[in-house]
C-alpha cells in the first residue's frame, strides 16, 4: 500500500524550509539586509501588511524567490469574493508560496479558485486572541471549536491549510485530513510567556511533535544580539524533532 503524501512534503519542502522567518520590520531595505545577514539559516520569510505598506514590497519578493527563497504573503485577504480572487490572481504571478485569507466560505473558495500555484492557507483564530477576545467578538464557542469549525470548511473550500495556535494542532490533527497543511505562528524557542501581543504560544518542539508543517519565528530571531546563531539554534531545535 502506497503512503499517503504528507502536505509538507506535496509542498515540497525541505526540512530547512519548516522554519518561516516573520520579516517583520518597517521597511524593506531592512528586510534586504537582515536576509543578508541570515543568509542560508533561513529559506522561508513571511511578509505582512506592515511590509505593505513600504515601498518596494513587491521587489521585495521578487528578490527574495531570485535567491531561491520561498515567500509567505500574510495579507489575510478579506474582501468580497471577486476582489478577492482577483488579489489572488495577481499574487501568484509573483511566485510566493503561501498567501493568507481571512474570511467567511465564499471568501475561501474565491482565494482557493483563483490560487494557481499558490497554497491558501485560511486563518482560523489569531494568536493574539484569547477567551476574553473572542467573548468581546461576539464568539461564544470554545477557542478550540472556532478552529476546528473554521478549518473543515477552509479544506471543503478548496484551501490548502489553515494558520492556527499549537495548541490547536492535536485537535486538528486528529479531526482533519493529514493532507491539510498547518503553519503555526505564536512560536518560542523556549517554554515561556513574555508580555507581548502573543497570547497562545508553543515551543519550537511540542509544535512538530505535535504535528505542524511549518512553524512562524519573528521576535526570538529578529531581536537576538545574532539573529543568524538563533535561526541556526532554531534549525537544530526542528533537526532534532524531525530527523
Amino acid at each position: 500500500m502506497s503512503r499517503e503524501l504528507h502536505a509538507g512534503e506535496s509542498v515540497g519542502l525541505e526540512q530547512r524550509d519548516r522554519l518561516i522567518f516573520a520579516m517583520d520590520v518597517p521597511e524593506t531595505d531592512q528586510a534586504r539586509a537582515l536576509a543578508e545577514q541570515l543568509g542560508d539559516a533561513v529559506g522561508f520569510y513571511k511578509l505582512g501588511l506592515e511590509l505593505m505598506m513600504a515601498d518596494g514590497y513587491f521587489e521585495l519578493i521578487d528578490w527574495l524567490t531570485s535567491r531561491d527563497k520561498r515567500v509567505f504573503a500574510d495579507l489575510k485577504f478579506f474582501d468580497i469574493p471577486a476582489t478577492v480572487a482577483g488579489a489572488v490572481r495577481r499574487l501568484a504571478k509573483r511566485g510566493v508560496t503561501f498567501a493568507t485569507v481571512h474570511g467567511n466560505q465564499g471568501i475561501m473558495e474565491a482565494a482557493a479558485a483563483a490560487k494557481g500555484d499558490v497554497k491558501i492557507l485560511a486563518v482560523t483564530a489569531l494568536t493574539s486572541l484569547d477567551r476574553g477576545d473572542l467573548d468581546d467578538l461576539g464568539f461564544q464557542c470554545d477557542i478550540g471549536e472556532l478552529v476546528l469549525s473554521r478549518a473543515k470548511r477552509a479544506l471543503e473550500s478548496g484551501c490548502d491549510g489553515v494558520v492556527a495556535s499549537g495548541l490547536e494542532l492535536p485537535a486538528l490533527r486528529k479531526t482533519l485530513d493529514r493532507r491539510l497543511l498547518v503553519v503555526t505562528p505564536g512560536i518560542r524557542p523556549v517554554d515561556n510567556r513574555p508580555v507581548e501581543d502573543q497570547k497562545r504560544v508553543v515551543t519550537v518542539e511540542r509544535a512538530f511533535t505535535d504535528g505542524a508543517d511549518c512553524i512562524v519565528v519573528g521576535r526570538p530571531i529578529r531581536d537576538a544580539a545574532d539573529p543568524r546563531a538563533a535561526a541556526e539554534g532554531i534549525q537544530e531545535m526542528i533537526a532534532g524533532v524531525l530527523g
